[in-house]
């Protein structure tokens, strides 16, 4: 007889140096994913569990937000080993296991990089504390204090506050952009990019397709410590902070967004060019400028692939006009960038609470979504129609939350963990109380529940994502605005070879009309949407989307 040899993992992610543009990527918040050991976290073992439900969705690539050993303070963006896995996800050979499956199933992995910043209790900037004349002293950005021992600048943390915390061992302020226990790293020492790009490295030997870099545009400070003006009260966004945080109050023009950053990335962008197929997305935590970073980040072929600003994830909803307005200025601004577009994250209150869609207009902005030119991101539980959770002040874990609560919740509500099942309290995300509450209003959306129904909200993101790869246009194709208005978004998206396609949208509750472009345009049946056309004239319903090939 035949001797049958075991077959090990296989690797069916196809090469493509281009694979990143115009693909879908799915972001997984580790904590609330999987728990696979029931200490009520999620971890990495749970996410390999979970890999076959991605998989089905029919995404590009996974996010896996960070996982690397830290104190979480801020749930791993405090980093204190870049080089390892904390012990409540697991270890490197899980992460291992998990790039392997990943791999097997066609995805892509890509993880969040936090390189602004540390924790304090990273070994760097325990030496660096240390004294001022120590290998590691000018790693971090230390300052001494004005005359009356007041903060060196005006600087504002994110989290609210002061950015400087004054450190009584060196007899220096040092600089955070975030929590006072996240210092930032001194980007204008050599010695740290140099160290940043081994542990990019690090994991790249081990085999992941590219990153997430957090925090993009805060790697490099004002060597000056010039004091950021005011800004006019016409001008703040509470895009990047809520409006009951002071850091709405100051241009930021010397605390971040720094020429120098370019030559990091340019030299980041070198590093991940040795490796077959490696891509990155810069998160742009900018409201004032973000397109202009965007714009200067990914422009050309030697910096990042493509960023993400918060445009789509505002606390205003998406008009016609508006979006209109973000594409064009884009196209103008960045004709050779790539833009990255999402309409949650695990930062930010769900989409469908933060502008109070009901079903259908969280279809229509996720149809909206995957017509767009450029790549996508979708936060897990969005593909089930996931609102955000109400979490109790005493339940609450975001140090974010805590200081600005009750005007300002923090961003446990739309991190709570994923209902697997309506089946017993915890969802079957756990057999354990889970880090944060499950949502009973979550249950009746569990993936279990769902994956049942033909018409189901995750049903619909596996028939939508399925769309948009069987019509690369919609993935690298150009995109003209044709009409905007309020309620309304007429765009076409041209490629040479292709049939160009129309895409319209209603993005209100009363119906509204718009005149066919010239061309011959045959709707394209499927996802649920029926216009009503007339000779040349489209009648949508509310929340409705007319999508068709000349």
């Amino acid at each position: 007889m035949n001797l049958v040899l075991p077959v090990g993992p296989q690797n069916n992610v196809k090469p493509d140096p281009d694979w990143w543009r115009g693909a879908v990527i799915y972001q997984i918040y580790p904590r609330s994913y999987q728990d696979s050991n029931g200490d009520g976290i999620g971890d990495l073992s749970g996410i390999i569990h979970r890999l076959s439900h991605i998989a089905s969705l029919g995404v590009d690539a996974v996010w896996i937000s960070p996982f690397f050993t830290s104190p979480m303070l801020d749930f791993g963006y405090d980093v204190s080993n870049y080089r390892d896995v904390d012990p409540m996800f697991g270890t490197l050979g899980d992460f291992d296991a998990l790039v392997a499956r990943a791999h097997e199933l066609g995805l892509r992995v890509m993880i969040d990089l936090v390189l602004s910043h540390t924790s304090s209790e990273h070994a760097w900037f325990k030496e660096s504390r240390s004294s001022r004349d120590n290998p590691r002293a000018n790693w971090y950005v230390w300052a001494d204090p004005r005359p009356d021992g007041t903060p060196p600048n005006n600087w504002l943390s994110v989290f609210g506050g002061s950015a400087w915390q004054w450190d009584g061992e060196r007899r220096q302020y040092y600089l955070h952009n975030f929590l006072s226990k996240q210092p930032d790293l001194n980007f204008h020492e050599p010695a740290v990019q140099d160290a940043l790009l081994d542990v990019a490295r690090f994991w790249l030997e081990r085999g992941v397709d590219g990153f997430r870099l957090d925090t993009i545009n805060f790697y490099v400070h004002d060597r000056q410590l010039r004091d950021n003006p005011a800004l006019e009260e016409s001008r703040r966004n509470a895009s990047i902070a809520p409006d009951v945080n002071p850091y709405n109050f100051q241009e930021h023009l010397y605390d971040k967004n720094q020429p120098e950053n370019l030559v990091f990335l340019e030299r980041f962008r070198a590093l991940m060019n040795e490796y077959p197929d490696i891509a990155c997305v810069g998160e742009v935590g900018d409201a004032q400028i973000g397109l202009k970073i965007v714009s200067d980040y990914t422009r050309g072929d030697n910096r990042v692939h493509m960023c993400y600003a918060f445009d789509f994830l505002g606390p205003e909803r998406m008009s016609g006009t508006r979006s209109a307005q973000v594409l064009k200025d884009f196209e103008e601004m960045a004709p050779d960038g790539w833009a990255c577009y999402a309409l949650s994250n695990h930062d930010v209150v769900r989409h469908a609470s933060r502008w109070n869609l009901d079903e259908a207009g969280q279809r229509l902005y996720a149809t909206l979504l995957m017509c767009l030119r450029g790549s996508v991101c979708i936060y897990q539980g969005e593909e089930l129609g996931l609102t955000e959770a109400y979490v109790p002040f005493e339940e609450l874990q975001d140090p974010y939350g805590k200081e600005f609560w009750p005007k300002f919740k923090g961003r446990d509500g739309c991190r709570t963990p994923i209902p697997w099942s309506a089946d017993g309290p915890h969802g079957g995300f756990s057999d354990q109380k889970p880090w944060l509450p499950m949502a009973m209003e979550h249950l009746s959306l569990a993936v279990a529940e769902q994956d049942r129904r033909p018409g189901s909200m995750l049903n619909f993101y596996r028939d939508l994502v399925a769309f948009r790869r069987m019509r690369p246009v919609l993935a690298k194709g150009t995109m003209e605005v044709v009409e905007a208005s309020e309620d309304l978004l007429v765009f076409i998206r041209r490629a040479d070879g292709r049939a160009p396609m129309l895409c319209a949208f209603n993005m209100g509750r009363a119906a509204r009309q718009f005149r066919l472009p010239e061309g011959a345009w045959a709707w394209i049946e499927g996802l649920g949407y029926m216009p009503k056309v007339d000779n040349e004239t489209v009648t949508l319903p509310g929340w409705h989307a007319y999508l068709a090939e000349g």
